[in-house]
């Protein structure tokens, strides 16, 4: 049986991943700071979702297969070095287009990744986490060590992604909250235009960086 000891440190560590900055982090400000809280709040369902899913793959092996299969992770690998390369390169391609419509008067305030639809966050919350192979790896290398020899791997394994999701939840919630404060300064047209430039560039460098395997 798992003791609270071992939980703890479960906690701690993927606690600690949830608090350092990265894509998570970067797509939930985004999407709140910009006013679309039911799309900042699919965003966060999905990507809790995609956690979820990694803790049940590790707990049935399929992340171990996916590890020590390098073609397999070469090919998840790309895939979504692709998707963040796409999603950034789409975020800034509005600003520009924004920014010259706002030069005649026919500028759009909001930009179409940004659209208020629970579904949609849903959707690039899930497949941002789904298709990075780090997190595959992550549970891998640290989940089994708080198992219990001789207990259910998946009943385990989704107790410890749950733990993983109700931080991760927590930490989204203290997020949006604070989007919520910038939203008024965030309304100005230069403003979103920043903020998607800033966000587009930190997503598509993410690719290229998981594109070089670093």
């Amino acid at each position: 049986m798992i003791t609270l000891e071992s939980l703890g440190a479960f906690a701690l560590i993927v606690g600690l991943l949830t608090l350092t900055p990265g894509l998570d982090t970067a797509l939930v400000l985004r999407t709140a700071a910009l006013g679309h809280r039911r799309r900042a709040w699919g965003v966060v369902c999905g990507i809790q979702c995609g956690t979820l899913a990694w803790g049940v793959f590790a707990s049935l092996g399929v992340s171990a297969v996916l590890t020590a299969s390098h073609l397999a992770y070469e090919i998840l690998r790309w895939a979504g070095a692709a998707y963040l390369v796409w999603m950034g390169g789409r975020m800034l391609w509005a600003t520009r287009r924004r920014a010259a419509g706002a030069s005649d008067g026919t500028g759009s305030p909001d930009s179409p990744v940004a659209g208020g639809s629970l579904a949609g966050g849903w959707r690039q919350g899930f497949v941002t986490n789904l298709l990075n192979p780090k997190m595959g790896a992550f549970y891998v290398a640290v989940l089994p060590q708080f198992i219990p020899a001789g207990a259910s791997h998946l009943a385990y394994g989704v107790l410890l992604a749950g733990v993983h999701v109700l931080l991760a939840v927590v930490w989204s919630c203290a997020l949006i909250g604070f989007a919520r404060v910038l939203r008024d300064q965030l309304r100005r047209e230069s403003a979103r235009r920043l903020l998607d430039r800033v966000t587009g560039t930190v997503i598509a460098a993410f690719g290229v960086r998981l594109a070089l395997g670093d």
